[in-house]
């Protein structure tokens, strides 16, 4: 996948018999989705034209250009759909995209390196760096300005105060 390209969304299935499809949104405001209009494939080709949409029980339920029946929205199911990185807003200040913060060098306060951000999770309660350290297994920080009181995108790193519990 290029990094120029931004997960958006995902496929759920079908929506009643008519075509329309059910799509799991990852942006902040689900029915942005709608805005964004022409979607892509993961390897950058066109996916989908979302022509109207509507909010659905944690969903967006979209007409496309491609699609027109059940079955048709049946078999795009999984499918993630991306947009242009290009796309999206400049965030605000102490705003951060997911994708921006992934790969990023950890280090403590004093500059000792603690690993680079693999993920970052939500587990229910908040957004979790999960960080993969040179050796050993993975461990979570929270993504808190006392856990993480620096974000430098530009220099590519984040500061972390390291929980005690973390060897």
């Amino acid at each position: 996948m290029s990094q120029d390209l931004i997960q958006v969304g995902r496929v759920a299935g079908a929506f009643g018999v008519r075509g329309e499809i059910r799509i799991t949104s990852f942006t902040a405001e689900p029915l942005a989705l709608v805005d964004y209009g022409a979607l892509l494939r993961e390897d950058g080709s066109p996916g989908l034209t979302i022509t109207s949409g509507r909010a659905s029980k944690g969903s967006v339920v979209v007409w496309t250009r491609e699609v027109q029946t059940r079955d048709q929205a049946e078999a795009l199911r999984g499918l993630k759909l991306y947009i242009a990185r290009a796309d999206l807003p400049e965030p605000d200040d102490d705003e951060f995209y997911v994708t921006d913060l992934i790969g990023l060098a950890v280090v403590s306060p004093d500059g000792e390196p603690l690993g680079k951000v693999k993920a970052v999770q939500d587990f229910g309660a908040g957004d979790l760096l999960e960080v993969q350290p040179e050796h050993g297994a993975t461990w979570y920080l929270p993504f808190t300005r006392e856990a993480v009181p620096e974000v430098r995108i530009d220099a590519g790193e984040v500061v972390a105060v390291k929980p005690d519990e973390v060897e």
